[in-house]
């Protein structure tokens, strides 16, 4: 039955790395992308690239964590 459990853990880690890819393909898509392609800065940023920046940099840290956590 314990031969079972691994592979149960990385089928539901597949799902989730699989969650994580289309929850930041939607997050990097139009609709979301044209609520912040404006005009506006941030500390002389402006927000389109600041957001992109930071849904990235989320992305890399999500994944890492979650193949870091049951890895």
């Amino acid at each position: 039955m314990s031969a079972s459990h691994p592979e149960k853990s990385e089928q539901r880690r597949g799902q989730r790395l699989l969650f994580v890819a289309l929850l930041f393909a939607v997050l990097l898509n139009f609709p979301f992308l044209g609520v912040f392609n404006h005009d506006a800065r941030v500390a002389g940023i402006p927000v389109l690239y600041l957001y992109v920046l930071l849904v990235w940099s989320l992305l890399v840290l999500l994944t890492g964590w979650l193949i870091r956590k049951e890895g």
